[in-house]
């Protein structure tokens, strides 16, 4: 095998694993999941089936990728983290995944410890979500969100600082401008 899986950790018939990719503790990895190159699942990580993980994902733990959700390449998914797939769930009235509503969490993003992502959203390119924030609206690229319900406060640099007003980042020097879709990076 050109990745790891940890003893303790399960994986079902038709899941697609990433040449580099670490599996820890008391994973469980169902059909039809396909999980990047080179990412990294900590401890009691469930990824449902037909979950597609890009490459160089950090899911920490206990986090569990329900049905419906999508992660690009270079996501972190802090520990304890919350995704949802159906937004009107009733025990007795299973409606199965047809009733279950897309989540993409594209390129770069970050969803910090104990955050709720509610179902049928998208969150931005390098957004970054704070620590027990609940989205429950899609999120522009480079967004800085925070609070119950999650709110822009701010904009934040591929490299992870949070930009000044100048939209200038002191650490890297990227340059960004404003857009309809969040932040662009200038030439």
């Amino acid at each position: 095998m050109s990745f790891f899986v940890h003893d303790s950790s399960y994986l079902d018939d038709d899941v697609l694993i990433g040449e580099g990719t670490k599996i820890w503790h008391f994973c469980h990895i169902q059909s039809g999941a396909r999980v990047g190159k080179r990412c990294s699942l900590g401890q009691n990580v469930n990824v449902s089936n037909h979950v597609t993980i890009g490459d160089g994902c950090k899911i920490q733990n206990n986090v569990s990728l329900y049905e419906g959700v999508e992660l690009e390449d270079f996501v972190f998914c802090g520990p304890s983290c919350v995704f949802t797939n159906d937004l009107t769930p009733r025990a007795k009235y299973p409606k199965g995944p047809a009733g279950y509503r897309r989540t993409l969490v594209k390129c770069g993003a970050s969803i910090g410890a104990n955050a709720t992502v509610v179902c049928g959203h998208t969150i931005g390119r390098w957004a970054m979500i704070a620590a027990g924030a609940v989205v429950t609206t899609d999120v522009p690229d480079h967004a800085l969100m925070l609070g119950v319900p999650a709110r822009r406060r701010g904009w934040v640099c591929e490299c992870g600082r949070i930009l000044p007003e100048t939209l200038v980042c002191p650490d890297c020097g990227r340059r960004y401008e404003e857009t309809e879709k969040g932040l662009r990076e200038r030439g």
